[in-house]
């Protein structure tokens, strides 16, 4: 089975996301440890990431390069709560597949549930 890693410093935001896809029928992991989402990609339990823009004292743009380094064909999402283009055309460039702005209401969730589908699609 697909896993997805929701990793985030947002306790709320964690919980939120990782029951939206529970119920969608993801195989879910949550963690605010940057070790705890290391190990899940490289046991390859996660195929994919929602990473918050900060994370256990790190910010995406250190981490994701090491992310894809562990796993190549690892899909990142990143959910943040604004939306610098810099640093979004930087973090592009190291690998993201796509990037949205954190949820606030129940209805913007569909933005992010449709790019976690479009995620795993990829990967098939």
């Amino acid at each position: 089975m697909l896993g997805l890693l929701i990793a985030d410093n947002n306790t709320e935001a964690r919980k939120q996301l990782a029951e939206l896809f529970i119920e969608a029928g993801y195989n879910v992991i949550v963690t605010n440890s940057a070790a705890n989402a290391l190990y899940g990609i490289l046991k390859k339990t996660a195929q994919v990431v929602i990473i918050g823009s900060e994370f256990d004292d790190f910010k995406a743009g250190e981490l994701i390069p090491l992310l894809k380094k562990c796993n190549r064909n690892l899909t990142i999402i990143l959910v943040s709560d604004d939306a610098s283009l810099p640093v979004i055309r930087k973090l592009r460039k190291e690998g993201i597949f796509y990037h949205a702005l954190r949820p606030v209401l129940p209805e913007d969730r569909e933005e992010i549930r449709l790019a976690v589908r479009c995620a795993f699609d990829s990967l098939m």
